[in-house]
This record gives C-alpha cells, structure tokens and sequence, in this order.
C-alpha cells in the first residue's frame, strides 16, 4: 500500500510490558570462562572471551542454553578465565583485568564498568532481559549525550539515535530517503558513543530482529528478535576504533582483495550484445579515461538462466572476455539466485536430483516468480549445496571471468512479501529451520559458496565478490553496493553516513551505484556523484535500462573532462587506497571512516554526516546539492592543508570554501605523508617505477610517519609472507629536515625503483641536502615546495634548511 490509506494501518507495536523478565538470582556457578546465573524460569550465562569482550546468552522455558552461534562468528578460541568473584549481599561482582561487572540478586540488572570504576553501560532499571512465547528482547539504558553508529545498511543521519530499525533483508525499490527501512543488508552490531568511553553489542540472532534507539523518547534503548536466542556480544573499547576491532574479532575482516578491483567499475543493467560491449571497451581506451572492470547484468543470460550465455547477443563471450582481458579490463558477471523451473535446463535437473532446493516440511519444492519466471531456490544452508555452487564458478572462471555479483539474494521474490515464504524449511546439514530463522542468512551463505568456488577455480588468484544482500560477518566473503538508489541528489547525501556506518559496522569494502541507479542522471550530477566515489571504497558506475546513459562521457566534453579527472585521481591514490585495504584486512578499522573516529574529543564531530576521512590523513567534503560552486566544512583541531591551492587552515572552526564543478573539497592533514603514483589506464597496464611521495610539513608537526605495504596485488602469495612493508618517517625541526626510510619487511620484488619526494610548505630554503651521507644538487626548490628524485634503496636524507 503506497497511498494515504496507509494512515489507517495500526502502528506496529512490542509492548515491553507483556514479557517475562529476569527477576532474582537463585544460585550461580563458576565453570572454566564463565559464569552461569540460574532464575525461577531461566537461566544465563555470562562468558569471557577476553578482558573486555564478553558474552551474554540467555535460555528460557525449560530450554538449555545453546552455545551454537550462527554463521556470522568465527572460530575465533578466544577464552579468558583470569576473572574473580566475589559476592556481598546485594551484587555479584566479576572483575577482570579491564572490567568490573554488578550484577544485581534481586533483580537482575547488570552494570560494566571500566578498571577505573565508571560507568560504562548498564541494564534498563526497570528490566533487563525477558522473553514472550518465541520473542526474546533486551532493555540497555542510555545517556542523554550518548550517539549510536553502526547497524551497517541503514538510511539517516550517521547518529541513529531516535528510531526504530528492523534486521529483515528486503528488495527495496522504493525511493532509498532518509527513512526507508529495511534495506539489503542486516548487521544486527551497536555502537555506543560518548567521549569517556565506547561500546558495542552484537546481537547474534538471525530472525527478524529490532532495535529500538529512543523512537519514542523513552530513556532506554532495546534490542529484540522474533524468534531464537538472546545472544549477544559485548565489546568494551574504550575507543571508537577498539571497539570496531574487537567486533572483528568474532566476526572477521574482509580479505585483502584484488588490487584491480579497487579501481573503477562500469556497469549497466545491461550492455548487449557483444558488439555493443566491443564499443564501450574501445571508447574507454580511445579516451584513456581508466577503467578495471565491466559488470554484466541478467541480459548476457539465455531466459535469465544462471550460468548460461545468450548465444544470439553474445555468439562468442570466450572471444569477447579475451578481448576485454587484452585491454586490461575484468569481467564480472550477474548472479541471482533463483533457478529456472525448466527440465530441460542443466541446473535445474541437477537440484532436483541431488535435493538441493529449498522446500516445504511436506517435500514440496518451493517454487515462486523472479526474473526467469517460476524459480526453485538452493539451500544454501546444506553443505553440499554450496559445494555444487561453488563448483558451478569453474565454468565460468574457465573463459576468463574475474569477479561474481550475487544480486537478488534477500532472497527476492515477485509476490507480496517480496521474498520466500517463511515456512520453508532449510535443512542446515541436520540442524533444520524454517526460513524465519535463515532469511537473513541467505545471501550470507550464497557469497561464502561464491567465494569459496572462485578462490578454488582462480588457483591463486583472489577472488571477488560483490553482494546486495548480507549478514554480520558478511565481510569474509564479499564486496556491499547499496543496491537501487535514485539518480537524485538526495540520495548523493544519504550515501556518506550509510557507508560510514557500514565501515564501522565491518564492511569495509561499500559503495554505492555512481550516478544513480533509477532514473535519468545529469552531467552535473554525475560529476558530483563521481567526485565522491573516487574516494568511496567501492567505486561503479551503475544504471538501469530504462535511464539515459551515464558512461563518463554521455554529458559532452565538459562534464566527461571534469569525470576523467576524478577517476584518473583515484588510479593516482591507488598504491594509498591499496594500502588502507591492506590496514583494514588486519585490523576491521574502514578505509572510510567518519570524522568521530579520528577526532572523538570533538562535539562537532558527533553527528557529522556530509564529510569523511580516508583513514587519518584525507578529509572529503563532497559537494551534494545542485547549482553550488561553494561548500561549508568543518575543520577539526590541528592544520589541515588544501589539496588543489596548498593553503594551510587552521582547524576547530567552519569555513566557507570555493567549490566550482570541477573541484570537490580535499584536505590534508598536516604531517600526513600521501604516496602518489603516475596515470594509469588500468591496474598493472605498466609498472609503477617512480612512488612520488608527498610530505605534507607544517611548523606545529614536527613528526611523520607512514608504513606502505607492498605485494603482487593478486595472488594469495603475501599470506606466505611474500610481501614489503616499508616506513616513511620525518623530523622536522628550525634548522634541518631528516627523512628516513625503513624496510620492515622486505619479502617481494616491488616495482617501484625511485622515489619521488615532495616536501609541501617547507618554510626556510634548503641549503644543503645529503643522501646517505652524501651530498647532492639535483633537486628543485619552488613555492615553498622542495623536490627531489633518490632510489628506494637509501635509507636517510638531511637537508640543512636556510
């Protein structure tokens, strides 16, 4: 219903009121790494993975407490027993080496608090934790000045206190605005800011579930599910960045991906047939505007079936991808779940055979329309239906095609509900459920088999995936785009604080569909829009068929020089970029990160939605309405350095900055060290011999460093070791500037031969300068800008300042 008759629809509703709650501790025991509390209808374990993460789950009703989690957490062994116990008459009183913990006898509420004795986060007063038939539901208190973050896809202000979000993944065509929930994903992770301290909590439930942040001013906060366990994680920080990390201890960091598909993507839904596919690679090169990768919607299929080519649109995809491969472009090719109701049909055949769809209890197969008509749908939750899709990778893999996208995996259906029906029954390799309990698993577990299939049929290679539907965790296996977005320029803001929550939230590697996905683009827009994804994670270009053009050139000669020169930016930062992929694969802290990451001591900060950082050193302030050549920004505390002009800023305070079409706002911090590499067409069209290196000085800084990382950008081969890690590190005192150079690790014949140094804002003439104790003349002085060229095999250079 899309009218005002919708106001006549009763607000759904979960009283607080009508559940059970936890009341006294009857007895309690210590075993091992946790703490188990008994009560007259439940019980709760409390257990220790580490100092400052522990783990809440909760049985009810007869039932025993289940410590299966779902596919979302790791085999992480993480286990801390070093706690003590002591008990007075009111409390229970856990301490470990960072945390104490109350819990209160007679009703149960449970306080955290730090090594210091303040508070951290405590139960709702009135009640904590309850339960009514299947529902299980917790109630947190929270503070006034208390933010929230995270819960991945959600649409808003990058503060999501104030409303009630569901976890139900759901093909949402409708326009994407500032209240449109649920979209693709559900990331069921919290977290909870204020100055002094942070937290998160990951609720590890995969039915329908809800949080409730204050949608009707209520002093709490909660959190529930509609079916399942209370089970969840808590993660002290006290920092926005710990927390984060620590969450991606039990659910994983992303894979350091293909170095290619961190450059730009070009899609449509659809390019066809192969001559028009010809034509598009060739107008890419004819234009040197750089590109990595086409994507290939449902029309390259034969009746939209999976895995099959179109032989009247495409007579030799074989010919075509080696085409593309000869101009350094990657194909990537459209998946959806839903197979064919054909007998005829290989796939097909194969499911029914083997029992590899989902059905109902009765053995009936579910069968519903999508995009081929009347479908069948794999189990992903049995193991040997994953193995068969992974295994139906090769094929493909075996023509040259580079990269996976699984779209339509909510999973999507063209009925009422949009999805399957709930009470399907998944088989889960014995541990059987209906489709309340995986729905949101589904795309989760297809991306685990894609990724699985391509890692063993690429030998060596990594893989990629790009997914529209997930789950907490879903990091491990796949890239995220934001799925079908509008060519408006409201949905050009909307993107910045749902990408920065979903960095927060795990997925590191997001975007969103340049230009938008629905509607007709404009040169304008496009520029704009462009601009910003240079520097998001993720960067496409993506359409549907019903929408003008939007390729880079489809607005004329003006807008297409203003696009090339964004994308040529991001083929420039791509040894940088390169390098934040790599950080973030180790630590979940995102390559975009919103402003409170990095400057959590600043108010301003707190709900700053329209700029980003890319990782500590870059500020982006995109510009996001039409008809403006100027942009106001916040500048946080310390120098900060205009990219295009080189003028220096002092932070702490707005300002009002000249922002013509052909110029996004980009800030330096000062001390920050920015490699720089030469144009590329496409990733690997040459070797990058020269790394130019620009140092960013500034009287206030008198200290930089940067650690760049360095491997074939491939192969798995760095997991053996076979990688470079090098540091950059300067001092910068009155009368001289020492640069030293570090090799840390030193595994892989990098390509880089010399350096390129540029030392920005030096403020007294160089008088001399030695290399390795040696003294040289070849350099450049200019603008207060000092440049000079040295192989990457010295260590320190002096230069004896004015």
């Amino acid at each position: 219903m899309d009218n005002s008759k919708t106001l006549l629809q009763k607000k759904t509703k979960d009283n607080s009121i009508d559940y059970h709650k936890l009341n006294a501790v009857l007895d309690y025991e210590v075993k091992e790494n946790e703490l188990r509390l008994n009560f007259e209808y439940a019980s709760l374990v409390i257990r220790f993975l580490t100092a400052d993460i522990f783990r809440v789950i909760m049985a009810h009703s007869k039932q025993e407490i289940s410590y299966k989690s779902t596919q979302a957490v790791t085999e992480h062994g993480l286990s801390y027993q070093n706690f003590k116990l002591n008990e007075t008459e009111s409390e229970l009183l856990i301490k470990t080496d960072k945390l104490l913990l109350k819990i209160s006898k007679k009703k149960f509420i449970l306080k955290v608090l730090n090594e210091n004795g303040e508070l951290i986060h405590e139960d709702y007063s009135k009640y904590a934790l309850g339960w009514k038939k299947q529902k299980v539901r917790a109630w947190k208190s929270f503070k006034e000045n208390e933010r929230f973050y995270g819960l991945g896809e959600k649409t808003g202000w990058l503060d999501k206190k104030g409303r009630l979000y569901e976890m139900w993944n759901h093909d949402t065509f409708f326009p994407h605005v500032t209240d449109t929930d649920p979209l693709y994903q559900s990331i069921p992770f919290l977290i909870s800011f204020n100055q002094k301290n942070s937290y998160g909590i990951y609720f590890d439930n995969s039915y329908r579930t809800f949080f409730d942040l204050g949608s009707e001013g209520q002093d709490y906060f909660s959190f529930w599910a509609e079916g399942g366990k209370l089970d969840y994680y808590f993660f002290n920080g006290p920092s926005l960045k710990e927390v984060v990390s620590k969450y991606s201890q039990i659910t994983g960091t992303m894979p350091l991906p293909p170095k290619w598909s961190l450059g730009y993507h070009q899609s449509r839904y659809s390019y066809y047939p192969q001559a028009e596919v010809d034509q598009l690679v060739k107008t890419f090169r004819d234009k040197e505007i750089p590109c990595d990768a086409f994507h290939f919607d449902i029309h390259y299929m034969y009746q939209y079936k999976i895995y099959t080519w179109d032989e009247d649109h495409f007579p030799d995809p074989e010919a075509m991808i080696s085409n593309l491969k000869a101009n350094g472009i990657k194909t990537v090719t459209i998946i959806d779940p839903g197979v064919k109701r054909d007998p005829e049909y290989k796939l097909y055949q194969e499911g029914m055979k083997n029992d590899y769809f989902c059905k109902y209890l009765d053995g009936k197969v579910f069968i519903d329309k999508v995009w081929p008509g009347k479908c069948a749908f794999p189990d992903f939750t049995q193991s040997k239906v994953r193995k068969w899709w992974a295994g139906l990778q090769k094929d493909f893999i075996d023509i040259g095609v580079k990269g996976i996208w699984n779209d339509m995996n909510e999973p999507a259906a063209f009925n009422k509900t949009d999805t399957m029906d709930v009470n399907v029954m998944h088989q889960n390799d014995g541990d059987c459920g209906t489709h309340r309990r995986f729905h949101n698993l589904y795309g989760f577990l297809e991306d685990k088999a894609t990724y699985e299939g391509l890692k063993e049929s690429l030998e060596n290679e990594r893989p990629f995936v790009l997914t529209r539907a997930g789950f907490a965790g879903i990091q491990r296996y796949s890239a995220v785009w934001t799925g079908d977005n509008r060519s408006i320029w409201d949905n050009l803001k909307l993107v910045m604080p749902m990408l920065m929550n979903m960095g927060m939230s795990g997925i590191s590697f997001c975007g969103t569909d340049v230009g938008g996905f629905t509607g007709n683009s404009n040169g304008e827009l496009l520029c704009r829009w462009t601009q910003l994804g240079a520097f998001v994670p993720f960067f496409r270009n993506h359409c549907e068929s019903r929408a003008i053009s939007q390729e880079p050139w489809s607005f004329g000669k003006n807008y297409e020089q203003i696009i090339k020169k964004y994308i040529e930016l991001r083929y420039k930062l791509i040894t940088h970029i390169y390098n934040l992929f790599y950080q973030a694969s180790q630590s979940g802290i995102p390559v975009m990160r919103p402003l409170i990451m990095e400057y959590p001591d600043d108010k301003e900060c707190e709900n700053l939605s329209d700029q980003f950082m890319l990782r500590d050193s870059i500020m982006i302030a995109p510009v996001y309405q039409p008809d403006k050549d100027k942009r106001m920004l916040y500048l946080p505390a310390g120098k900060w350095i205009d990219f295009w002009t080189k003028q220096v800023y002092e932070g702490e305070k707005h300002l009002i900055v000249d922002a013509p079409l052909d110029t996004m706002p980009i800030f330096i911090k000062a001390g920050s060290i920015i490699p720089l590499n030469k144009k590329l067409n496409y990733i690997g069209e040459k070797e990058i011999e020269c790394l130019e290196l620009n140092v960013y000085l500034n009287k206030a800084n008198k200290f930089g460093s940067y650690k760049l990382y360095d491997d074939d950008g491939i192969s798995f081969n760095y997991e053996n070791g076979d990688y470079n890690i090098t540091e950059f590190e300067y001092e910068y005192t009155d009368n001289q500037l020492i640069f030293n150079i570090n090799s840390i690790e030193e595994n892989y014949q990098q390509e880089f031969k010399n350096y390129k140094l540029l030392f920005n804002n030096l403020n007294k003439d160089p008088l001399n300068i030695y290399v390795d104790g040696n003294e040289i003349s070849d350099f450049d002085y200019f603008d207060n800008t000092l440049e000079l060229t040295v192989p990457v095999v010295i260590n320190k250079i002096t230069i004896e300042l004015n």
